[in-house]
């Protein structure tokens, strides 16, 4: 009777350990900033952005929605006025299938932003081709994806532009400790039209259980805009970060 139970306490101790070294089939990060400020200078700002990744038998999948909204109170003519500064919306989706090698897959990629002080009232882009993990380890990983696409985007003007295009991108992580990893991503689409480049550097540090503190610096370049507008825009934030899965 000893043995069976001990047996059978074996068996569930093994079953816990394999399943603490699975991976979740299924990961989601909200993030939320906002930052208010009174007396001489009135403004209020808010950045949020969800996260998730999908692990299938056959498919590896990415998920990512943020969005940056800003007011501000300025004096026009001798009076107070509110006006909207920044307002910034941005999703996409990555799908890769996995080959024999599940480090070696196809990737198709589709993103569209809505930033209404930029040169563009929205870009989108529709892109696939070879994707791959290059390494994972207990310290850091690296992975990167090439392709081919399409791009549609309308300026501010109302003009409609497209061209075919060709994305690349890459992702590096390294895990300083068991509660701080920084991450740095980078993706350029290049085109005839427009060439649209994409990167942000992050440290994430864990506060309390499934709560972090996330420092980041992000920055978006065009190369074609209109006279009088900024090719390149950054955003550094301080935010929390919460792990719903």
């Amino acid at each position: 009777m000893n043995k069976l139970l001990l047996a059978v306490a074996g068996a569930c101790l093994a079953t816990g350990a394999i399943a603490q070294d699975q991976p979740k089939s299924f990961t989601m990060d909200g993030e939320f900033g906002l930052i208010v400020t009174t007396g001489n200078t009135e403004t209020s700002s808010a950045t949020a952005g969800i996260t998730a990744q999908q692990e299938l038998d056959s498919w590896s999948n990415d998920y990512q929605i943020e969005g940056l909204y800003k007011q501000e109170t300025v004096e026009q003519n001798g009076e107070e006025v509110e006006r909207t500064s920044a307002q910034k919306f941005f999703a996409s989706a990555q799908g890769n299938y996995k080959l024999n090698n599940p480090d070696h897959r196809l990737f198709v990629f589709s993103s569209y932003e809505d930033d209404r002080q930029s040169n563009f009232d929205y870009q989108a882009t529709l892109a696939g081709g070879w994707s791959q993990k290059l390494w994972k380890t207990d310290k850091t990983a690296f992975e990167y994806s090439v392709g081919p696409g399409y791009a549609w985007s309308e300026t501010q003007e109302g003009e409609d532009t497209s061209s075919f295009i060709v994305r690349g991108s890459a992702a590096y992580k390294w895990f300083i400790s068991d509660t701080a990893k920084f991450t740095q991503t980078v993706s350029t689409e290049v085109g005839s039209e427009n060439t649209k480049s994409r990167a942000e550097s992050a440290l994430t540090a864990t506060i309390s259980g499934s709560l972090s503190m996330k420092l980041s610096i992000r920055l978006d370049h065009n190369s074609k805009v209109a006279p009088g507008i900024e090719k390149l825009d950054t955003e550094s934030a301080v935010t929390l970060v919460y792990n719903f899965f």
